[in-house]
C-alpha cells in the first residue's frame, strides 16, 4: 500500500499549531523552513504540492503574551490577525530560500459550501499549481464565526483534498501515528501501520487533543481521513519532528500510519458524477461532440446545438445526442444565459462574447461521465 504514496502526484500537507510554533514557544522557523525544503525535494520531482498550515491563532497569542488560548470569538480573531501577518512572512521566506513562489489562500466553511466560490477556489488552487506556486492554505480565522468555522485544520485539509483530487493527504502531527490506545495511557499500545480509512474502529483508538494549542486531536485526524477518502485520496499520520519526514512518506517508506482509499481520485469523481440524480439542465450535442466525448474528450461549446433548463456554473447536467440519448453527463463551466451564447462557438470565441473566458471547455473531461 505504501507505493500509492510514491505514485502520488498531487498532495496536500497539513501541519498542525504544536509543530507550526513549537508548543506555543513562537513561530518555529527552523521547522518551517525545513519544510519548504522537502516541498521543494517533491517539486522537483514534479510532484505537485499544497500546505494547509494552523499557526495562525497559536503565533498571534504568542505575539500578544497570551499563554492560554482564550475562548471569546472576538480575542479568537484578533489573535489570527496579529498571527497571520507572522506567518505568513515566515512561509514566504522560507520557500523564497528554495526559489520557491508561494500563495495564501483563506477559507471559511461558506467558500467550500457555496457552489460558485467552490469552484472559484477550485480554479484559483488549479492555477496556482500550473504556475508552479505553493498554495498556503489556512481556515480565515479573522472573520468565522462557530456557525461556519470547519473546526480543525485537519478538516480544512481533507476538504482542500477533495477540492483539487489530490492523490494523498499526509497529516503532520507532533505524534508517531495512530495507536491502538493512547499510548500516554497504555503502554502497550503499538503503532497502527496502515488500515483503511473506513474502518470504524479506527475511532474507537483515537484520544483527544494533544496540548493547550491543538485544536483537534487524533479523532479529527482519523475523521479527516475518512473524509479524503471519499474522493480517493490516501492519507497517512506521521511526526512532524521526524527527520525528513515529508520526503520519506512522499517516497513510500514505513512512517506513521497510512489511512488508505479504496479508489483513485479520478475513480471516485467519476462514481460520483455517474449516481448524481439531480440534474440541472440538458445540453444537447451534434454527431462530432457526442463522437468526442467517447473517444475520452473534453466538451467544447462549438458541439452544443441547444441549452435546456436553467442552471448555474458547476451544476449537474446532462450530455444528449440529437436523438434525445444520453451521452454523458458532467459539471458545466458556464451558467446557462452564459452557454446559451457561447454554443456553436469555437473555444477561441468565448472572450469575445462574454468579454471574459474561465475554461476553454464546457465540460472538462475530468468532470464528466460516460452514460
Amino acid at each position: 500500500m505504501r507505493a500509492r504514496l510514491r505514485q502520488a502526484r498531487r498532495i496536500v500537507v497539513k501541519v498542525g499549531s504544536a509543530l507550526v510554533t513549537n508548543n506555543g514557544a513562537g513561530l518555529d522557523r527552523a521547522a518551517m523552513a525545513d519544510w519548504a525544503r522537502q516541498i521543494a525535494v517533491l517539486r522537483r520531482e514534479g510532484r505537485e504540492v499544497l500546505l494547509v498550515s494552523s499557526g495562525a491563532i497559536a503565533a498571534g497569542m504568542q505575539r500578544l503574551g497570551w499563554t492560554k488560548r482564550p475562548h471569546e470569538m472576538h480575542q479568537l480573531q484578533a489573535a489570527a490577525a496579529v498571527g497571520q501577518m507572522g506567518l505568513a512572512e515566515a512561509y514566504d521566506a522560507a520557500f523564497a530560500a528554495q526559489g520557491l513562489t508561494c500563495a495564501q489562500i483563506l477559507l471559511t466553511h461558506e467558500d467550500l459550501a457555496d457552489r460558485k466560490r467552490y469552484l472559484n477556489a477550485r480554479s484559483t488552487l488549479h492555477t496556482l499549481l500550473a504556475l508552479g506556486t505553493v498554495p498556503i492554505i489556512n481556515e480565515n480565522d479573522t472573520v468565522v464565526t462557530d456557525e461556519i468555522k470547519f473546526g480543525d485544520n485537519d478538516t480544512l485539509g481533507a476538504l482542500v483534498a477533495n477540492l483539487i483530487e489530490a492523490d494523498a493527504l499526509l497529516i503532520l502531527t507532533d505524534q508517531s501515528g495512530l495507536y491502538t490506545a493512547d499510548p500516554r495511557r497504555a503502554p502497550s499500545a503499538t503503532l497502527v501501520q496502515e488500515g483503511q480509512a473506513e474502518d470504524p474502529a479506527f475511532e474507537s483508538m483515537a484520544g483527544g487533543a494533544g496540548t493547550g494549542i491543538s485544536k483537534g486531536g487524533m479523532i479529527t485526524k482519523i475523521r479527516a481521513a475518512q473524509r479524503a477518502a471519499r474522493s480517493g485520496a490516501h492519507t497517512c499520520i506521521a511526526s512532524g519532528r521526524e527527520p525528513d519526514c515529508v520526503i520519506r512518506v512522499a517516497a513510500g517508506e514505513s512512517l506513521g500510519t497510512l489511512l488508505y482509499a479504496t479508489s483513485t481520485p479520478l475513480q471516485a469523481r467519476k462514481q460520483w458524477l455517474a449516481d448524481h440524480l439531480s440534474l440541472a439542465g440538458t445540453l444537447v450535442l451534434d454527431a462530432g461532440a457526442v463522437s468526442a466525448l467517447r473517444s475520452g474528450r473534453s466538451l467544447l461549446p462549438v458541439g452544443v446545438v441547444a441549452v435546456q433548463g436553467e442552471f448555474e456554473r458547476g451544476a449537474a447536467v446532462a450530455c444528449r445526442s440529437e436523438e434525445g440519448m444520453e451521452v454523458a453527463r458532467g459539471l458545466v463551466n458556464y451558467p446557462s444565459a452564459e452557454a446559451r451564447r457561447i454554443a456553436r462557438k469555437t473555444s477561441g470565441e468565448i472572450e469575445g462574447i462574454l468579454g471574459y473566458v474561465d475554461e476553454p471547455e464546457l465540460i472538462h473531461r475530468d468532470n464528466l461521465v460516460l452514460r
